[in-house]
């Protein structure tokens, strides 16, 4: 089966009260990194705050606050859907069943000093953004040194491993596709029985966990 979809990633800097339209149904999470913004879509207003997100499947609105906005989207289209003309972080190919149902989640991990991420998978594909600090991810071997601002992908299946700065907190904010039944459930999987019981360090706070 080859890919069905794109989740699409884009960071922006909004001024203050600048106004950006998305247009278009598709699902979508836009994050604020800093600052604050208000949505509005299909007659409903929503303020978020840094470090909150939102979540929605209609065309919408956003005016940056006071102060601007520091923002990354997430967006989930059907192969060959027209998207805007501007850079994007990460353009990931994704495969989803028709016959199945599945929900976007997105969460934040900070990691203390030094975190380590047991080897693991998880059921779904997902794009991570780094938000704080530095950290140094190994998929199936190959080791990638990612920085603040960018992204990466995890397909799902592929196990996976990361190592957080040992001098600054580290931190990332992810979207990911995952089946509907997992719905306030985790995600992962640790590749290693003996990764199972070992203390995790890092923390997680999620923001959406919505059907699609």
């Amino acid at each position: 089966m080859s890919d069905t979809h794109a989740l699409r990633c884009f960071g922006e800097s909004l001024a203050a009260r600048a106004v950006r339209k998305i247009d278009g149904r598709a699902p979508r999470v836009v994050y604020v990194r800093d600052g604050a913004a208000t949505f509005r879509a299909g007659g409903q207003v929503a303020t978020m705050v840094a470090n909150g997100a939102w979540f929605g499947t209609d065309a919408c609105e956003i005016t940056a606050g006071a102060n601007g906005a520091a923002i990354i989207e997430w967006h989930l289209l059907p192969l060959g859907t027209a998207t805007p003309n501007r850079p994007s972080l990460l353009d990931a190919g994704i495969k989803l069943d028709r016959a199945e149902r599945y929900l976007m989640r997105c969460d934040r991990v900070d990691f203390p000093l030094g975190g380590i991420a047991y080897t693991h998978t998880h059921r779904g594909p997902g794009v991570r953004c780094l938000l704080t600090g530095t950290i140094t991810v190994k998929v199936t071997g190959t080791e990638h040194n990612v920085q603040p601002g960018q992204a990466w992908f995890e397909a799902g299946p592929d196990a996976v491993s990361a190592l957080a700065s040992a001098s600054a907190p580290t931190s990332f904010v992810r979207v990911m596709i995952l089946p509907v039944e997992l719905h306030g459930k985790s995600s992962i999987k640790y590749v290693l029985p003996e990764d199972q019981d070992k203390p995790k360090r890092q923390t997680y706070q999620l923001f959406v966990d919505d059907p699609l």
